[in-house]
Protein backbone atom coordinates (compact mmCIF):
# COMPACT_ATOMS: atom_id res chain seq x y z
CA UNK A 1 0.00 0.00 0.00
CA UNK A 2 2.77 2.42 1.08
CA UNK A 3 4.61 1.65 -2.71
CA UNK A 4 1.50 2.38 -4.20
CA UNK A 5 0.78 5.42 -2.45
CA UNK A 6 4.45 6.88 -3.44
CA UNK A 7 3.67 6.18 -6.95
CA UNK A 8 0.53 8.15 -6.80
CA UNK A 9 2.20 11.03 -5.46
CA UNK A 10 4.81 10.85 -7.97
CA UNK A 11 2.20 10.93 -10.58
CA UNK A 12 0.32 13.66 -9.06
CA UNK A 13 3.54 15.59 -9.18
CA UNK A 14 3.85 14.87 -12.63
CA UNK A 15 0.71 15.60 -13.93
CA UNK A 16 0.59 19.31 -11.67
CA UNK A 17 3.59 19.95 -13.49
CA UNK A 18 2.54 19.30 -16.69
CA UNK A 19 -0.77 21.40 -15.69
CA UNK A 20 1.47 24.32 -15.04
CA UNK A 21 3.82 24.52 -17.89
CA UNK A 22 0.39 24.24 -19.90
CA UNK A 23 -1.45 27.04 -17.87
CA UNK A 24 1.77 29.05 -18.74
CA UNK A 25 2.06 28.19 -22.39
CA UNK A 26 -1.34 29.03 -22.81
CA UNK A 27 -0.66 32.49 -21.01
CA UNK A 28 2.25 33.05 -23.80
CA UNK A 29 0.44 32.11 -26.59
CA UNK A 30 -2.69 34.23 -25.75
CA UNK A 31 -0.07 37.25 -25.66
CA UNK A 32 1.76 36.73 -28.36
CA UNK A 33 0.68 40.24 -30.03
CA UNK A 34 0.85 41.82 -26.76
CA UNK A 35 3.79 44.91 -26.60
CA UNK A 36 4.16 48.39 -25.15
CA UNK A 37 1.42 50.50 -26.28
CA UNK A 38 3.03 54.23 -27.29
CA UNK A 39 0.35 57.05 -28.13
CA UNK A 40 0.48 59.98 -30.01
CA UNK A 41 -2.23 62.89 -30.19
CA UNK A 42 -2.78 65.76 -32.70
CA UNK A 43 -5.41 67.91 -34.00
CA UNK A 44 -5.50 70.19 -36.79
CA UNK A 45 -7.90 72.72 -37.96
CA UNK A 46 -8.91 71.64 -41.79
CA UNK A 47 -10.84 74.79 -42.51
CA UNK A 48 -9.64 76.90 -45.67
CA UNK A 49 -10.12 80.20 -46.90
CA UNK A 50 -13.55 81.21 -47.06
CA UNK A 51 -16.18 81.11 -49.28
CA UNK A 52 -15.91 78.18 -49.95
CA UNK A 53 -18.35 75.00 -51.61
CA UNK A 54 -19.91 72.79 -49.50
CA UNK A 55 -21.24 69.12 -49.98
CA UNK A 56 -23.96 67.65 -48.97
CA UNK A 57 -27.23 68.55 -50.77
CA UNK A 58 -28.29 68.19 -54.64
CA UNK A 59 -27.51 72.07 -55.20
CA UNK A 60 -25.16 73.84 -55.18
CA UNK A 61 -24.39 75.92 -51.64
CA UNK A 62 -21.29 78.70 -50.80
CA UNK A 63 -20.03 79.72 -47.28
CA UNK A 64 -19.65 82.80 -46.45
CA UNK A 65 -19.05 82.30 -43.00
CA UNK A 66 -18.28 79.51 -40.47
CA UNK A 67 -19.50 78.89 -37.34
CA UNK A 68 -17.81 76.46 -36.24
CA UNK A 69 -13.90 75.31 -37.06
CA UNK A 70 -13.62 71.84 -39.09
CA UNK A 71 -10.94 69.85 -37.90
CA UNK A 72 -8.81 66.45 -38.16
CA UNK A 73 -8.11 64.52 -34.99
CA UNK A 74 -5.71 61.49 -34.81
CA UNK A 75 -4.76 59.20 -32.23
CA UNK A 76 -1.23 57.52 -33.77
CA UNK A 77 -0.66 53.74 -31.95
CA UNK A 78 2.30 51.63 -31.89
CA UNK A 79 2.92 48.49 -29.94
CA UNK A 80 6.51 47.12 -29.86
CA UNK A 81 8.28 44.33 -27.55
CA UNK A 82 11.69 45.51 -26.30
CA UNK A 83 11.85 48.06 -28.96
CA UNK A 84 10.71 46.00 -31.94
CA UNK A 85 7.54 47.36 -33.76
CA UNK A 86 5.33 44.84 -33.81
CA UNK A 87 2.20 46.80 -35.42
CA UNK A 88 0.54 50.67 -35.62
CA UNK A 89 -2.54 52.09 -36.39
CA UNK A 90 -2.88 55.70 -37.20
CA UNK A 91 -6.99 57.19 -36.97
CA UNK A 92 -7.48 60.51 -38.49
CA UNK A 93 -11.49 61.57 -37.95
CA UNK A 94 -12.40 64.47 -40.27
CA UNK A 95 -15.04 66.73 -40.45
CA UNK A 96 -16.31 66.47 -43.67
CA UNK A 97 -19.09 64.54 -45.62
CA UNK A 98 -16.99 61.93 -47.14
CA UNK A 99 -13.27 60.97 -47.66
CA UNK A 100 -12.47 61.16 -51.10
CA UNK A 101 -10.37 59.12 -53.15
CA UNK A 102 -7.86 62.31 -54.12
CA UNK A 103 -7.40 62.74 -50.26
CA UNK A 104 -6.67 59.71 -49.17
CA UNK A 105 -4.16 59.14 -52.11
CA UNK A 106 -2.51 62.31 -51.50
CA UNK A 107 -2.43 61.92 -47.59
CA UNK A 108 -0.74 59.08 -47.83
CA UNK A 109 1.68 60.34 -50.44
CA UNK A 110 2.69 62.91 -48.55
CA UNK A 111 2.75 60.99 -44.96
CA UNK A 112 5.31 58.72 -47.10
CA UNK A 113 7.42 61.81 -48.26
CA UNK A 114 7.58 62.93 -44.74
CA UNK A 115 7.79 59.07 -42.84
CA UNK A 116 9.32 57.22 -45.51
CA UNK A 117 9.49 54.23 -42.63
CA UNK A 118 5.93 54.71 -41.97
CA UNK A 119 3.25 52.04 -43.62
CA UNK A 120 0.91 54.13 -44.70
CA UNK A 121 -1.69 51.75 -45.84
CA UNK A 122 -2.28 51.61 -41.85
CA UNK A 123 -3.69 55.25 -41.98
CA UNK A 124 -7.47 55.48 -41.84
CA UNK A 125 -8.66 58.24 -42.41
CA UNK A 126 -12.91 58.06 -41.31
CA UNK A 127 -15.55 61.01 -42.17
CA UNK A 128 -17.83 62.07 -39.48
CA UNK A 129 -20.51 62.61 -42.49
CA UNK A 130 -21.61 66.41 -41.72
CA UNK A 131 -23.30 67.95 -44.56
CA UNK A 132 -21.93 71.69 -44.11
CA UNK A 133 -18.14 70.72 -44.81
CA UNK A 134 -16.30 71.22 -47.80
CA UNK A 135 -16.32 69.82 -51.58
CA UNK A 136 -12.63 68.28 -51.66
CA UNK A 137 -13.13 66.16 -55.11
CA UNK A 138 -14.13 67.08 -58.66
CA UNK A 139 -15.90 64.53 -59.77
CA UNK A 140 -18.17 64.48 -56.64
CA UNK A 141 -19.28 60.59 -56.63
CA UNK A 142 -22.64 60.62 -58.47
CA UNK A 143 -23.08 64.35 -57.81
CA UNK A 144 -22.03 67.62 -59.10
CA UNK A 145 -21.44 70.89 -58.57
CA UNK A 146 -21.15 74.07 -61.24
CA UNK A 147 -18.84 76.23 -58.52
CA UNK A 148 -17.88 79.86 -59.71
CA UNK A 149 -14.33 80.14 -61.00
CA UNK A 150 -13.79 83.35 -59.15
CA UNK A 151 -14.91 84.62 -55.58
CA UNK A 152 -14.71 81.10 -54.18
CA UNK A 153 -11.58 79.08 -52.98
CA UNK A 154 -11.44 76.03 -55.60
CA UNK A 155 -11.88 72.42 -55.23
CA UNK A 156 -8.12 71.60 -55.16
CA UNK A 157 -6.68 74.58 -53.57
CA UNK A 158 -9.06 72.94 -50.68
CA UNK A 159 -8.23 69.80 -50.83
CA UNK A 160 -4.14 70.76 -50.78
CA UNK A 161 -5.04 72.92 -47.51
CA UNK A 162 -6.45 69.98 -46.10
CA UNK A 163 -3.79 67.51 -46.96
CA UNK A 164 -1.12 69.36 -45.56
CA UNK A 165 -3.08 69.84 -42.04
CA UNK A 166 -3.97 65.83 -41.94
CA UNK A 167 -0.17 65.54 -42.99
CA UNK A 168 1.08 67.64 -40.50
CA UNK A 169 -1.00 66.16 -37.78
CA UNK A 170 -0.44 62.66 -38.62
CA UNK A 171 3.77 63.86 -38.48
CA UNK A 172 3.25 65.31 -35.21
CA UNK A 173 1.45 62.42 -33.96
CA UNK A 174 3.73 59.69 -34.88
CA UNK A 175 6.52 62.36 -33.49
CA UNK A 176 5.36 62.91 -30.13
CA UNK A 177 4.02 59.02 -29.35
CA UNK A 178 5.11 57.85 -25.90
CA UNK A 179 4.45 55.13 -23.49
CA UNK A 180 0.36 54.86 -22.54
CA UNK A 181 -2.43 52.78 -21.62
CA UNK A 182 -5.70 52.48 -23.11
CA UNK A 183 -8.83 51.56 -21.87
CA UNK A 184 -12.53 50.87 -23.61
CA UNK A 185 -16.57 50.81 -22.00
CA UNK A 186 -19.92 51.19 -23.33
CA UNK A 187 -22.71 53.51 -22.18
CA UNK A 188 -26.06 54.14 -24.35
CA UNK A 189 -27.65 57.88 -25.52
CA UNK A 190 -30.59 58.22 -28.04
CA UNK A 191 -28.76 60.14 -30.43
CA UNK A 192 -29.63 58.53 -34.09
CA UNK A 193 -33.15 57.61 -35.23
CA UNK A 194 -34.05 55.51 -37.72
CA UNK A 195 -35.53 57.68 -40.36
CA UNK A 196 -37.07 55.58 -42.95
CA UNK A 197 -40.53 55.37 -42.32
CA UNK A 198 -42.87 52.37 -43.72
CA UNK A 199 -46.43 52.35 -45.08
CA UNK A 200 -49.06 50.15 -45.21
CA UNK A 201 -48.59 49.34 -48.81
CA UNK A 202 -45.58 48.23 -48.24
CA UNK A 203 -43.01 51.21 -49.46
CA UNK A 204 -40.73 53.39 -47.61
CA UNK A 205 -39.57 56.70 -47.43
CA UNK A 206 -36.48 58.45 -46.10
CA UNK A 207 -37.91 61.49 -44.03
CA UNK A 208 -41.50 60.15 -44.61
CA UNK A 209 -44.55 61.38 -42.62
CA UNK A 210 -45.66 59.60 -39.33
CA UNK A 211 -48.58 61.30 -38.90
CA UNK A 212 -49.77 59.71 -41.99
CA UNK A 213 -52.94 56.97 -41.09
CA UNK A 214 -50.76 54.75 -43.56
CA UNK A 215 -47.77 54.69 -41.58
CA UNK A 216 -46.68 51.12 -40.12
CA UNK A 217 -43.38 51.46 -38.06
CA UNK A 218 -40.46 52.74 -39.13
CA UNK A 219 -38.51 50.42 -40.80
CA UNK A 220 -35.32 48.80 -38.90
CA UNK A 221 -33.77 49.11 -35.84
CA UNK A 222 -32.07 51.81 -33.82
CA UNK A 223 -28.39 51.20 -32.31
CA UNK A 224 -28.07 53.37 -29.16
CA UNK A 225 -24.66 51.99 -28.06
CA UNK A 226 -21.82 55.21 -27.20
CA UNK A 227 -18.85 52.52 -28.05
CA UNK A 228 -15.42 54.89 -26.38
CA UNK A 229 -11.98 54.31 -26.25
CA UNK A 230 -9.42 56.37 -23.71
CA UNK A 231 -5.74 57.08 -23.77
CA UNK A 232 -3.64 58.17 -20.95
CA UNK A 233 0.38 59.39 -21.23
CA UNK A 234 2.86 57.34 -19.30
CA UNK A 235 1.84 60.31 -16.47
CA UNK A 236 -2.07 59.39 -16.50
CA UNK A 237 -3.16 62.54 -18.18
CA UNK A 238 -6.24 61.44 -20.14
CA UNK A 239 -4.95 62.56 -23.90
CA UNK A 240 -7.61 61.22 -26.01
CA UNK A 241 -11.10 59.74 -26.57
CA UNK A 242 -12.08 57.74 -29.38
CA UNK A 243 -16.35 58.30 -29.43
CA UNK A 244 -18.16 55.60 -31.64
CA UNK A 245 -21.74 56.86 -32.39
CA UNK A 246 -24.46 54.85 -34.58
CA UNK A 247 -25.99 58.72 -35.99
CA UNK A 248 -24.20 60.99 -39.08
CA UNK A 249 -23.53 64.38 -38.35
CA UNK A 250 -25.93 65.83 -39.67
CA UNK A 251 -28.37 68.02 -37.72
CA UNK A 252 -27.96 71.39 -39.18
CA UNK A 253 -26.89 69.76 -42.95
CA UNK A 254 -29.04 72.39 -44.67
CA UNK A 255 -27.19 75.46 -43.54
CA UNK A 256 -25.26 77.74 -46.11
CA UNK A 257 -22.30 78.15 -43.68
CA UNK A 258 -19.09 76.12 -42.59
CA UNK A 259 -20.28 73.95 -39.46
CA UNK A 260 -18.88 70.40 -37.72
CA UNK A 261 -22.67 69.64 -36.15
CA UNK A 262 -22.99 68.21 -33.24
CA UNK A 263 -18.92 67.02 -32.90
CA UNK A 264 -18.11 70.58 -32.20
CA UNK A 265 -19.99 71.09 -28.93
CA UNK A 266 -19.37 67.16 -27.70
CA UNK A 267 -15.55 68.46 -27.68
CA UNK A 268 -15.84 71.89 -26.24
CA UNK A 269 -17.62 69.76 -23.04
CA UNK A 270 -15.30 67.38 -22.82
CA UNK A 271 -12.15 69.73 -22.77
CA UNK A 272 -13.87 72.18 -20.19
CA UNK A 273 -14.13 68.60 -18.57
CA UNK A 274 -10.92 66.85 -19.08
CA UNK A 275 -8.36 69.69 -20.44
CA UNK A 276 -8.17 71.64 -23.56
CA UNK A 277 -5.21 69.33 -25.15
CA UNK A 278 -7.46 66.80 -24.73
CA UNK A 279 -7.81 65.02 -28.26
CA UNK A 280 -11.65 63.62 -29.62
CA UNK A 281 -11.97 61.40 -31.97
CA UNK A 282 -15.45 61.16 -33.92
CA UNK A 283 -16.58 57.48 -35.56
CA UNK A 284 -19.59 56.92 -36.90
CA UNK A 285 -21.32 53.82 -36.71
CA UNK A 286 -22.95 51.68 -39.01
CA UNK A 287 -25.85 54.56 -39.69
CA UNK A 288 -26.88 54.84 -43.66
CA UNK A 289 -30.50 55.05 -42.09
CA UNK A 290 -30.27 56.87 -39.16
CA UNK A 291 -30.22 60.41 -38.28
CA UNK A 292 -30.49 62.96 -35.57
CA UNK A 293 -33.62 64.25 -35.74
CA UNK A 294 -36.66 62.67 -34.64
CA UNK A 295 -39.63 61.31 -36.63
CA UNK A 296 -42.28 61.54 -34.03
CA UNK A 297 -42.80 62.68 -30.45
CA UNK A 298 -41.35 65.78 -31.77
CA UNK A 299 -43.14 68.18 -30.14
CA UNK A 300 -42.21 66.67 -26.66
CA UNK A 301 -38.49 65.98 -27.27
CA UNK A 302 -38.96 70.11 -28.60
CA UNK A 303 -40.15 71.06 -25.26
CA UNK A 304 -37.66 69.59 -23.31
CA UNK A 305 -34.55 71.07 -25.49
CA UNK A 306 -36.32 74.51 -24.44
CA UNK A 307 -36.78 73.67 -20.70
CA UNK A 308 -32.99 72.62 -20.50
CA UNK A 309 -32.16 75.85 -22.33
CA UNK A 310 -30.46 74.15 -25.14
CA UNK A 311 -30.53 73.95 -28.53
CA UNK A 312 -30.53 70.58 -30.73
CA UNK A 313 -26.70 70.29 -31.47
CA UNK A 314 -26.34 71.55 -27.61
CA UNK A 315 -28.71 68.60 -26.55
CA UNK A 316 -27.31 65.83 -29.08
CA UNK A 317 -24.04 67.00 -26.85
CA UNK A 318 -25.71 66.46 -23.78
CA UNK A 319 -26.54 63.26 -24.43
CA UNK A 320 -23.53 62.21 -25.92
CA UNK A 321 -21.27 63.62 -23.23
CA UNK A 322 -23.26 62.34 -20.40
CA UNK A 323 -22.63 58.59 -21.86
CA UNK A 324 -18.98 59.28 -22.25
CA UNK A 325 -18.70 60.38 -18.42
CA UNK A 326 -20.46 57.74 -17.08
CA UNK A 327 -18.53 55.06 -19.44
CA UNK A 328 -15.23 57.20 -17.93
CA UNK A 329 -15.82 56.48 -14.19
CA UNK A 330 -16.84 53.01 -14.55
CA UNK A 331 -13.55 52.18 -16.52
CA UNK A 332 -11.03 54.52 -15.72
CA UNK A 333 -9.71 52.09 -12.88
CA UNK A 334 -8.92 49.39 -15.54
CA UNK A 335 -6.13 50.77 -17.54
CA UNK A 336 -3.77 48.57 -19.84
CA UNK A 337 -0.39 49.18 -20.94
CA UNK A 338 0.37 45.93 -22.28
CA UNK A 339 -2.04 45.12 -24.64
CA UNK A 340 -2.13 43.51 -28.51
CA UNK A 341 -2.21 45.92 -31.06
CA UNK A 342 -3.12 43.89 -34.41
CA UNK A 343 -4.11 46.14 -37.67
CA UNK A 344 -4.93 43.84 -40.64
CA UNK A 345 -5.67 46.05 -44.33
CA UNK A 346 -7.00 44.12 -46.78
CA UNK A 347 -8.87 45.10 -50.16
CA UNK A 348 -12.46 42.65 -50.73
CA UNK A 349 -14.70 42.20 -53.81
CA UNK A 350 -18.14 43.16 -53.37
CA UNK A 351 -20.21 42.48 -56.68
CA UNK A 352 -21.93 45.61 -57.73
CA UNK A 353 -25.66 46.09 -57.94
CA UNK A 354 -27.48 45.36 -61.29
CA UNK A 355 -29.21 47.87 -62.71
CA UNK A 356 -32.53 46.80 -64.90
CA UNK A 357 -33.38 47.98 -68.18
CA UNK A 358 -36.55 49.96 -66.93
CA UNK A 359 -34.33 51.67 -64.14
CA UNK A 360 -31.52 52.74 -66.84
CA UNK A 361 -34.24 54.27 -68.76
CA UNK A 362 -35.79 55.72 -66.05
CA UNK A 363 -32.51 57.41 -65.61
CA UNK A 364 -31.73 58.01 -69.01
CA UNK A 365 -34.61 60.11 -69.39
CA UNK A 366 -34.42 62.26 -67.09
CA UNK A 367 -30.93 63.15 -67.00
CA UNK A 368 -31.92 63.77 -71.07
CA UNK A 369 -34.53 66.03 -69.53
CA UNK A 370 -32.00 67.62 -67.11
CA UNK A 371 -29.67 68.36 -69.82
CA UNK A 372 -32.14 69.74 -72.32
CA UNK A 373 -33.22 72.41 -69.35
CA UNK A 374 -29.76 73.31 -68.85
CA UNK A 375 -29.38 74.07 -73.00
CA UNK A 376 -32.25 75.97 -72.67
CA UNK A 377 -31.61 78.43 -69.75
CA UNK A 378 -27.69 78.10 -68.53
CA UNK A 379 -28.85 79.95 -65.16
CA UNK A 380 -31.05 76.84 -64.37
CA UNK A 381 -27.44 74.85 -64.56
CA UNK A 382 -27.25 75.27 -60.40
CA UNK A 383 -30.63 73.15 -59.84
CA UNK A 384 -30.13 70.78 -62.73
CA UNK A 385 -26.59 69.82 -63.30
CA UNK A 386 -26.62 67.67 -59.93
CA UNK A 387 -29.78 65.75 -61.40
CA UNK A 388 -28.44 65.60 -64.79
CA UNK A 389 -25.14 63.52 -63.04
CA UNK A 390 -27.23 61.95 -60.20
CA UNK A 391 -29.38 59.80 -62.99
CA UNK A 392 -26.70 59.94 -65.97
CA UNK A 393 -24.37 58.16 -63.90
CA UNK A 394 -26.52 55.18 -63.37
CA UNK A 395 -26.59 55.10 -67.08
CA UNK A 396 -22.95 54.75 -67.16
CA UNK A 397 -23.06 52.07 -64.47
CA UNK A 398 -25.65 50.32 -66.80
CA UNK A 399 -23.58 50.18 -70.22
CA UNK A 400 -20.26 48.78 -68.42
CA UNK A 401 -22.55 46.00 -66.56
CA UNK A 402 -23.69 45.53 -70.44
CA UNK A 403 -19.88 44.94 -71.34
CA UNK A 404 -19.38 43.23 -68.64
CA UNK A 405 -16.99 45.85 -66.96
CA UNK A 406 -18.76 46.71 -63.80
CA UNK A 407 -18.87 43.15 -62.28
CA UNK A 408 -16.76 44.17 -58.25
CA UNK A 409 -16.13 47.08 -56.32
CA UNK A 410 -12.76 46.59 -54.67
CA UNK A 411 -13.27 48.17 -51.30
CA UNK A 412 -10.43 48.51 -48.97
CA UNK A 413 -11.20 46.78 -45.36
CA UNK A 414 -9.70 48.03 -41.89
CA UNK A 415 -9.99 45.76 -38.88
CA UNK A 416 -7.79 46.47 -35.48
CA UNK A 417 -7.42 44.48 -32.46
CA UNK A 418 -6.65 46.85 -29.42
CA UNK A 419 -6.72 44.76 -26.56
CA UNK A 420 -10.26 43.34 -26.23
CA UNK A 421 -12.05 45.34 -28.44
CA UNK A 422 -12.18 45.06 -31.89
CA UNK A 423 -12.61 47.76 -34.78
CA UNK A 424 -13.74 47.22 -38.25
CA UNK A 425 -13.62 50.23 -40.55
CA UNK A 426 -15.65 50.68 -43.93
CA UNK A 427 -16.11 53.00 -46.46
CA UNK A 428 -19.93 53.18 -47.41
CA UNK A 429 -23.06 54.62 -45.71
CA UNK A 430 -24.06 51.22 -44.14
CA UNK A 431 -27.89 50.86 -42.70
CA UNK A 432 -27.59 49.80 -39.39
CA UNK A 433 -28.76 46.40 -39.20
CA UNK A 434 -25.55 45.33 -40.96
CA UNK A 435 -23.51 46.75 -37.92
CA UNK A 436 -25.63 45.19 -35.30
CA UNK A 437 -24.72 41.55 -37.75
CA UNK A 438 -21.01 42.56 -37.16
CA UNK A 439 -21.18 42.78 -33.27
CA UNK A 440 -23.35 40.20 -32.78
CA UNK A 441 -21.11 37.79 -34.09
CA UNK A 442 -17.29 39.25 -33.50
CA UNK A 443 -15.54 37.13 -30.41
CA UNK A 444 -14.37 41.06 -29.22
CA UNK A 445 -15.94 41.91 -25.94
CA UNK A 446 -16.86 45.26 -27.45
CA UNK A 447 -16.95 46.42 -31.53
CA UNK A 448 -16.54 49.73 -32.80
CA UNK A 449 -18.18 49.82 -36.43
CA UNK A 450 -16.44 52.41 -38.41
CA UNK A 451 -18.13 53.90 -41.61
CA UNK A 452 -17.15 56.11 -44.29
CA UNK A 453 -13.44 55.51 -43.88
CA UNK A 454 -12.49 54.84 -47.48
CA UNK A 455 -13.26 57.01 -50.84
CA UNK A 456 -17.16 56.15 -51.34
CA UNK A 457 -20.39 57.68 -50.01
CA UNK A 458 -23.24 55.39 -51.51
CA UNK A 459 -25.45 54.34 -49.79
CA UNK A 460 -25.40 50.33 -48.57
CA UNK A 461 -29.25 49.12 -48.00
CA UNK A 462 -30.52 45.69 -46.65
CA UNK A 463 -33.04 43.51 -48.37
CA UNK A 464 -36.15 44.86 -46.91
CA UNK A 465 -34.25 48.69 -47.64
CA UNK A 466 -34.56 47.85 -51.20
CA UNK A 467 -37.49 46.06 -51.16
CA UNK A 468 -39.57 48.96 -49.47
CA UNK A 469 -37.89 51.89 -51.86
CA UNK A 470 -36.79 55.35 -52.00
CA UNK A 471 -33.54 57.64 -51.47
CA UNK A 472 -30.91 55.88 -50.13
CA UNK A 473 -31.71 52.47 -51.36
CA UNK A 474 -32.72 52.66 -54.98
CA UNK A 475 -29.40 52.16 -57.35
CA UNK A 476 -28.43 55.94 -58.02
CA UNK A 477 -27.75 55.59 -54.39
CA UNK A 478 -26.41 52.63 -54.06
CA UNK A 479 -23.33 50.78 -56.21
CA UNK A 480 -23.31 47.61 -53.81
CA UNK A 481 -26.58 45.89 -52.59
CA UNK A 482 -27.63 43.58 -50.21
CA UNK A 483 -25.90 40.76 -51.52
CA UNK A 484 -22.37 43.15 -50.99
CA UNK A 485 -23.58 44.04 -47.62
CA UNK A 486 -23.65 40.41 -46.47
CA UNK A 487 -20.04 39.73 -47.93
CA UNK A 488 -18.59 42.15 -46.10
CA UNK A 489 -20.22 41.20 -42.82
CA UNK A 490 -19.35 37.40 -43.45
CA UNK A 491 -15.26 39.10 -44.53
CA UNK A 492 -15.44 41.60 -41.82
CA UNK A 493 -16.55 38.85 -38.71
CA UNK A 494 -13.86 36.71 -40.15
CA UNK A 495 -11.06 39.07 -40.03
CA UNK A 496 -12.01 40.41 -36.09
CA UNK A 497 -12.67 36.58 -35.54
CA UNK A 498 -9.22 35.72 -36.82
CA UNK A 499 -7.28 38.22 -34.51
CA UNK A 500 -8.58 35.49 -31.48
CA UNK A 501 -7.46 32.78 -30.56
CA UNK A 502 -9.12 29.83 -29.21
CA UNK A 503 -7.27 30.49 -25.45
CA UNK A 504 -8.21 34.28 -25.58
CA UNK A 505 -10.72 35.20 -22.73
Amino acid sequence: MEKQTDMSMHDYSIHKTLLLLCILTLCITGNLNAGELHIGTSSAIISPKLPVALYGQFELRIAQTAETPLTANVVALESTDEGRQIDIAIMVSCDLIGIPYELITEVREAVHQRLPSLDVNKIILNATHTHTSLVLSNNVDNWGYVIPREGVTQVDSCRAYVVRQITDAIAGAWQNRRPGSVTWGLSDAVVGYNRRVVYSDGTAKMYGKTNDPSFRNMESYEDHDINSLFFWDDEKKLIAIIINVACPAQEVEGRNTVNADYWHPVREKLKQRFGSDLCVLGWIGAAGDQSPRPMYRKAAEERMIQLRHLNRLEEIARRIVRAVEETYEAVKGDQHEDVPLIHKVETIGLPVQKITGEECAEARAISQEASRQMAADPKAADQVFSKMKWYGDVVSRFEKQEAGLNGTHEMELHVLRIGDVAVCANEFELFTDYGIRIKARSKAIQTFVVQLAGPDTYYLPTERAVQGGSYSAIVESNLVGPEGGQILVDKTVELINGLWSENDK
